[in-house]
């Protein structure tokens, strides 16, 4: 997570390939300038193929397919993406205060208690 990626660059296994621009809008049902313009305010930064392309994740992909559903709503595009970024921290801190529980528990339960 940085100021320029709030949201981080994940990529897991499955989130290959990455997806072209083109192909990317076709799959979300928008343009390419709604990615262009998510990118600008820095929800998502696409990733560089080799050749210089610009490619988005199927993480990615998800992140802006909530974007989307909130500016069909009529949200601005920078607050929609702001509400993402917010949303997904919250998601990403309820993860980690549930593992921290269960780890607690784990560790109250001991191998020494009956």
């Amino acid at each position: 997570m940085t100021a320029e990626n709030p949201l981080g660059d994940r990529l897991d296994d499955d989130d290959y390939p990455a997806y072209t621009m083109g192909r990317a809008a076709e799959m979300l049902g928008t343009t390419p300038g709604f990615l262009r313009a998510i990118g600008e305010a820095r929800l998502i930064t696409p990733l560089r193929s080799e050749g210089g392309h610009r490619r988005y994740s199927r993480y990615q992909l998800r992140i802006a397919a909530r974007a989307r559903e909130l500016v069909d709503r009529g949200t601005p595009v920078e607050a929609a993406c702001r509400i993402v970024i917010l949303e997904d921290q919250l998601e990403e801190a309820q993860r980690i205060n549930a593992e921290y529980r269960a780890a607690d528990r784990a560790a109250a339960d001991g191998p020494g208690t009956s």
